[in-house]
């Protein structure tokens, strides 16, 4: 055990600091404070030596140097069991400095701001606060290190009944915990600075760093373990960062549909609803307010919808919670539900299924109704043996963007269709062929080898509303037989990438039924 005589405490974050600091300043620690944390203190009646008095050296250079200084880091980093080195201590006016207390400038925070200059960013990098994170770890079998709030009550708890100690094992815990808060603090800094400049290029070394959010029951299946991690910072209102209001923990399972279910309506600038099974839509609408746009994507297939996600762009009124309430009176099991907000009486008619998971992300989208701004645009998939980076598919198209290239041409209310149609298919895993009729999925063929089973799949799924709807595919016709099995469904319009070495025979079968064809250039793979 090593007893606590001497502290250095020097923060930003002062949340529930004068708690651990009444703590030792009642076992008669001495207390070494520097700037707004020292005013701090004193204000609350709390006794500390400045650290200039300390070191017999000012603050300089408007605060750049405050802790710099032998008297700190020799306490710090000297080994008390080494006789030489105390020695040198003792010859030098060097005193022990047990524990550090320190959180570093907001470094993330203040880059987050939309309108931050370089100047501004690099006075939050903090010098002297990681420089003495890193010496007291380095040194743990002598010194204490706390980084965060969160450990101030365990250590207040350990004080206590170990009569003013601390454990060895205790203190290699914090120097594990403040060696990752440097780590990732420095990894903040680095990747600002690399992409000031960016040109395209990804970075040589990608560095990735999150916060473990909770452990979970399960993975995907009960025999897997699981854990879910989040960013520091929220990147933009997102499943992983929502606020659960009703209902038990999120599964594995159930955080990626809420991710996918948000992500899909974020895309939507008109109330709009996605049904998700299995990372997939089986129902998408939009409609002139949420209650219908919930109607609507279920009835494209109310089987798959049993056990489901939802996801909402609007705030939830207690119309659109009652007619969520009657689908699950016929049947239609909804295990959660992700909005930006909801009314304090749609929470209740909502939370009567206790089990039902309710989760609020806040805000999505302005008053005029605009996409939600995406601040982080990169996506990160796993591999064996590494990662792989891309940037979001945010690609978005409107009518200029068109190009026909058959017989007869798109009507309005078809291009309109159509269009919701490929916004919508960019969201459904490949192969991935999506029918529609106005703003509503009728049938949706999902994650298929072969674009013709796909289409084939979305065809019997939408049954009768087959005929007259549109199609969207997320690649292109490698060959005619997709298009003649549209045909035969009574398929009225197709949109599709273009780019086969078969599209002349495939606008040619397109003509021979009848169907209006427009290209995009642009494809939508997800695997």
């Amino acid at each position: 055990m090593k007893k606590i005589e001497r502290a250095l405490i020097s923060t930003y974050d002062k949340t529930d600091l004068i708690d651990i600091a009444n703590a030792l300043a009642q076992r008669g620690v001495e207390l070494l404070s520097t700037g707004g944390t020292a005013k701090h203190l004193r204000d609350a009646g709390i006794e500390i030596v400045d650290v200039s008095e300390y070191t017999g050296f000012p603050e300089m250079l408007d605060g750049r140097v405050k802790t710099l200084h032998p008297k700190i880091h020799g306490g710090l980093l000297a080994q008390w069991d080494n006789a030489e080195q105390t020695k040198q201590a003792n010859d030098n006016g060097i005193k022990p400095i047990d524990m550090v207390i320190c959180n570093l400038y907001p470094f993330e925070e203040t880059i987050a701001k939309p309108d931050v200059t370089l100047e501004e960013a690099i006075e939050n990098i903090d010098i002297g606060g990681p420089t003495m994170i890193r010496a007291a770890a380095k040194n743990y079998k002598q010194v204490a290190v706390l980084t965060s709030p969160d450990q101030y009550r365990k250590i207040i708890a350990d004080l206590e009944t170990n009569d003013g100690s601390l454990s060895e094992d205790v203190r290699f815990e914090l120097a594990k915990s403040a060696f990752r808060h440097s780590a990732h603090y420095d990894s903040a800094i680095s990747t600002y600075l690399a992409n000031l400049e960016n040109d395209g290029e990804f970075d040589n070394v990608l560095s990735l760093q999150y916060h473990k959010a909770e452990s979970l029951r399960y993975g995907e299946n009960p025999h897997q373990s699981a854990a879910f991690y989040k960013t520091e910072t929220e990147p933009s209102p997102c499943a992983a960062w929502a606020k659960q209001l009703n209902g038990p923990p999120l599964s594995f399972n159930n955080i990626l549909d809420l991710d996918a279910a948000l992500e899909i309506v974020k895309d939507f600038k008109t109330p709009a609803c996605a049904i998700i099974k299995h990372n997939n839509p089986c129902g998408l609408a939009t409609a002139d307010n949420l209650q219908d746009a919930f109607k609507n994507a279920l009835e494209c297939d109310r089987t798959s919808a049993f056990g489901s996600i939802v996801g909402l762009n609007r705030k939830v009124t207690v119309q659109t919670a009652n007619t969520v309430r009657e689908a699950a009176k016929s049947g239609v099991k909804i295990e959660a539900i992700i909005a930006p907000s909801y009314t304090d009486k749609a929470v209740r008619a909502l939370s009567r299924v206790q089990d039902r998971r309710i989760l609020e992300s806040g805000p999505l989208q302005s008053s005029r109704h605009t996409p939600c701004a995406v601040t982080n645009p990169m996506q990160i998939r796993n591999v064996t043996g590494g990662v792989l980076l891309q940037e979001q598919d945010l690609h978005h198209i409107d009518r200029s963007d068109l190009k026909y290239v058959t017989k007869r041409k798109p009507t309005d209310e078809e291009i309109e269709s159509l269009l919701f149609a490929w916004k919508a298919c960019k969201h459904v895993k490949s192969n991935c062929i999506l029918l529609a009729q106005d703003t509503q999925t009728v049938g949706i063929g999902a994650g298929q080898m072969s674009r013709v089973d796909a289409a084939i799949i979305a065809v019997r799924k939408a049954g009768e509303k087959a005929k007259d709807a549109v199609l969207a595919s997320d690649a292109f016709f490698p060959f005619p037989d997709g298009v003649e099995i549209a045909g035969d469904a009574g398929i009225r319009a197709i949109i599709q990438p273009g780019g086969s070495v078969n599209d002349d025979l495939v606008i040619e079968t397109a003509d021979a039924y009848g169907i209006a064809m427009v290209f995009t250039g642009i494809r939508h793979f997800r695997h």
